[in-house]
């Protein structure tokens, strides 16, 4: 998809039990971006794949490194790839 991009984030902190997924899919939707957010296993961080706009994703990836009330994020790992077009909507994976 010409003009699309995709990030992956991997954000580290108290990011879960927070909210923090369904946070980052309501954001990513008024943005309109397409992808998922889950929680690792681990329980120290949040993963998120994202698919629009160059723009769009640095905006959305501004705001996720700030995170929703009660979060604090340590530090957030990017990777920045083509779109794959694969997502129709944002969704919360398990």
């Amino acid at each position: 998809m010409e003009g699309q991009a995709r990030l992956q984030l991997s954000l580290h902190g108290r990011v879960q039990g927070v909210g923090f997924r369904w946070w980052a899919r309501q954001q990513a939707q008024v943005l309109g971006c397409t992808g998922y957010a889950r929680n690792d296993p681990s329980g120290e961080r949040v993963e998120i794949v994202a698919e629009g706009s160059r723009n769009t994703l640095e905006e959305l990836l501004k705001m996720l490194s700030q995170g929703p009330p009660g979060a604090y994020i340590s530090h957030v790992e990017t990777e920045w790839q083509d779109s794959t077009g694969e997502f129709d909507q944002f969704q919360i994976r398990r």
